[in-house]
Formats: structure tokens, C-alpha cells, sequence
């Protein structure tokens, strides 16, 4: 998918980025809090229930799951303040990356795709990562999970970056990693690249495209994604 044509104009279609595992490799840290904050709790836990109930969960389901009643209202602020806490103290001095992102966005950039954020982690988690990355300014839209109502596998948050960046969802492609993620972005009518950083190609709805990392893909190939 490497094409080297750098005079196209790509500015009425849009790439779209999930956050965990799909800009920075943020579940093994997730992980940790929520080992931490679990065990304070005297909350049992195992890895196969993360895979399946945590990664690329909201937390007032990760919540409700592993407590076993409903998690709402001024408790899940709370709780969740609490372990997102716990994960931006571990995570903090760890940002990073995927590999390659950095250059595959300023590809995106400098083929002139929209670009946005879309992740259904907490607002505070978004700007620990934007600030240490210094790529805020590189998107046209960012959204968290305070700004939408319905959260992934619902494509809410999909639909309103698309609207915020003022591009037909049949023209944006979305980086996901988790299945609720893809099956969202699916759902809002986008083409998918699926993040194999957190799941194997199996354990996802089927996808447009698979990538480890971005070595894997550049503009052209999203636009080829585009048109295909």
C-alpha cells in the first residue's frame, strides 16, 4: 500500500484515530491500575475477563461487569476518577507511540486528510497523551468520553467527528483496535483499519485492512482504502 504520488488533495476525506492501542500501546498500563485498583477493592479479576471485558470497554461497563451490580451517576464519577488516576500516574512518564505514527500522520497531513481523535477514554487521559506528544494541533477534532452520550460499539462518537470535520462518513477510515471500536466505526458506515497492538485479526469483526504498526500503511493507502 506505498504509493509515493505527494500532489493529490485529499481535504474532504479524514482519518480517524481510537486512542488506546491505537496511538500509544496504553492497555498494558490500563491493565496495571486496573490490577491496582481491583485489589483495593477485593475485586477478582483474571487476564482472560480484561481481553474480554476491559480493553476497549467504557468504564461504566468495565465497571458494572467486574462489581457485578450497576455503576452510575456520582459512584462511576468517582470510581472512574480513581483508577484513571491510577493509570495517568503509572502512564505518564511512558507515552509513546506506536511505531511510525508520528511520520504516517505527518504523511496524512502533508497529503491534506482531516484528522481526529475519537476515544472513549476519559478527556484527562487525551491531553496527558496530546501534551507529551505535541500533536493536538495536527487535529481537526478531539473527542472524549464526557462529549457523547452513547459510547462505542455505539458510532456516536464516529458520527460526530465525521460532522465536526465536515466529511461524509463514507469518506473517513477509522484506526480501532478493540472489537466494540470496530464494530462502532462499522456501524457509522466507515472503511476500518483494524490495530492488531491488543487483538489478532480473528478476535475482531472483519476489517478493510490490518496493520502491527504503521510502517504498514501511508496516505495512499488510505485513499486506496477510500476507493476501493
Amino acid at each position: 500500500m506505498h504509493l509515493n504520488d505527494k500532489t493529490k488533495d485529499f481535504s474532504q476525506k479524514a482519518v480517524i484515530f481510537d486512542m488506546d492501542g491505537v496511538i500509544c500501546h496504553t492497555n498494558p498500563y490500563h491493565a496495571k491500575a486496573f490490577e491496582a485498583f481491583f485489589d483495593n477493592y477485593q475485586i477478582p479479576y483474571t487476564e482472560q475477563e480484561f481481553e474480554e471485558h476491559m480493553y476497549g470497554k467504557h468504564n461504566s461497563y468495565i465497571m458494572t461487569h467486574f462489581f457485578k451490580r450497576a455503576i452510575s451517576g456520582e459512584e462511576l464519577r468517582k470510581l472512574e476518577e480513581e483508577k484513571e488516576g491510577l493509570f495517568r500516574s503509572i502512564y505518564r512518564e511512558k507515552v509513546e507511540t506506536l511505531p511510525y505514527y508520528i511520520e504516517f500522520l505527518e504523511d496524512l497531513k502533508l497529503h491534506g486528510f482531516r484528522t481526529a481523535v475519537a476515544t472513549s477514554a476519559p478527556r484527562a487521559n487525551l491531553d496527558l497523551i496530546l501534551d507529551v506528544l505535541k500533536i493536538e494541533e495536527k487535529m481537526e477534532s478531539l473527542l472524549a468520553s464526557e462529549d457523547v452520550t452513547h459510547h462505542k460499539p455505539d458510532p456516536e462518537v464516529y458520527l460526530m467527528s465525521a460532522e465536526r470535520l465536515g466529511v461524509s462518513p463514507a469518506e473517513c477510515v477509522v484506526f480501532e483496535d478493540s472489537f466494540s471500536g470496530v464494530t462502532a466505526a462499522l456501524r457509522a458506515g466507515m472503511k476500518v483499519v483494524g490495530v492488531l497492538s491488543s487483538h489478532t485479526r480473528e478476535q475482531l469483526p472483519p476489517c478493510d485492512f490490518y496493520i502491527h504498526n504503521y510502517s504498514e500503511i501511508n496516505a495512499d493507502g488510505v485513499l486506496n482504502l477510500l476507493n476501493s
